[in-house]
């Protein structure tokens, strides 16, 4: 008891640790798995060809993707699909990045996002407008106009680094 009693007298006396949120945010941890991202290639197009390969991994149902078909007046994504409709119910997700290994494209990745708070269950379904990543500066907003058979492939062809 004494042992405990010292302790206690000992900490009184050290330097708080105490963080003034929300104005200073902690660091994350480099592996976090935060809130869900929708990424873009640099030109603008979304990275999600509406596959759903996230939506069948996800082991808490927690997306739901609806896929439809580009056409060369309107152009979502690279390739024939686009996802029209994607959400992810975040009262339902655990986090895993199951969906994040899944997508062949590397379209989403969860970031390291921390502040999800929800007042009622609708709040906490967020829409494929809210999951977007910003456009860049490079790039256009979609939909975008494109020349008919430019973009016939879902994963555009990698660049040789040593170019």
């Amino acid at each position: 008891m004494l042992r405990g009693l010292i302790t206690t007298f000992k900490e009184m006396f050290s330097e708080p640790i105490t963080v003034q949120y929300p104005e200073q945010k902690r660091p994350v941890a480099r592996r976090y798995k935060g809130r869900h991202t929708l990424k873009r290639y640099e030109n603008g197009l979304e990275k999600c060809i509406g596959c759903a390969l996230c939506a069948a991994a996800c082991p808490a149902d927690a997306i739901f993707v609806e896929a439809a078909t580009n056409t060369d007046e309107e152009r979502y994504s690279p390739g024939e699909r686009y996802a029209s409709t994607y959400e992810i119910n975040f009262l339902r997700c655990i986090f895993c990045g199951f969906c994040e290994d899944a997508c062949p494209t590397e379209a989403i990745v969860l970031g390291d996002q921390y502040e999800m708070s929800f007042t009622d269950r609708f709040q906490s379904i967020y829409d494929k407008s809210m999951l977007l990543e910003p456009v860049t500066a490079g790039g256009q907003p979609t939909p975008q106009k494109t020349e008919p058979g430019k973009f016939n492939r879902s994963v555009p062809e990698m660049q040789d680094p040593t170019d």
